[in-house]
């Protein structure tokens, strides 16, 4: 069953000066009319997606494909989105207030405030289960799922692309990597 997925892919652009709407209609043409488009950064294109399908990373990584067919040569993926989250993050999808969830138990932050989104969907999702002498929380993860599904394989993505498993120009299995399933012994 497709699964609809909400996800920022982030590219990292060549050196040079790049046409905002140029960028615009490259996210545009490879089919994500809907998308929305950062640039603030001259260095940096930010692209938030909705998508469906069976395979979260596969969703993922068709599109991240599809709008670096178009972006200038040299453009690689720097990273996606969700992966490490702040309790805001996680707040504003739940539509609560970030202080709800500091009430809660919460997983170990990995640095500054950010926790993986793996982790938080495990606290939250127990903190679902009847206990008693609790209320039960006021949040609806179910309305957040997309999110939360998509920071899963987004993890997973990061972590191959960090263990240079994955090229990040063109998004496929670096032979000889651990993802391979050619690797060399010895």
């Amino acid at each position: 069953m497709a699964e609809l997925l909400e996800f920022e892919l982030v590219f990292a652009l060549p050196s040079g000066i790049h046409d905002p709407f140029m960028l615009s209609d490259t996210v545009f043409e490879a089919g994500f009319e809907d998308a929305v488009i950062g640039s603030g950064d001259r260095r940096l294109l930010a692209v938030q997606i909705e998508a469906a399908g069976e395979d979260p990373e596969r969703v993922i990584l068709d599109a991240a494909r599809a709008i670096l067919a178009g972006l200038p040569a040299g453009t690689r993926i720097r990273e996606v989105r969700p992966d490490l989250v702040s309790l805001a993050d996680v707040a504003e999808k739940l539509d609560v207030k970030r202080q709800a969830l500091q009430q809660r138990e919460m997983p170990p932050p990995v640095a500054g405030g950010l926790y993986r989104i793996d982790e938080m969907l495990e606290v939250l999702t127990r903190a679902l289960e009847p206990q008693a002498g609790r209320r039960r929380p006021r949040f609806d993860l179910e309305a957040a799922r997309k999110w939360f599904v998509a920071g899963r394989a987004a993890r997973r993505i990061n972590a191959r692309l960090t263990t240079r498993e994955l090229d990040p120009v063109t998004l496929e299995t670096v032979p000889g990597s651990a993802g391979d399933g050619r690797r060399k012994v010895g």
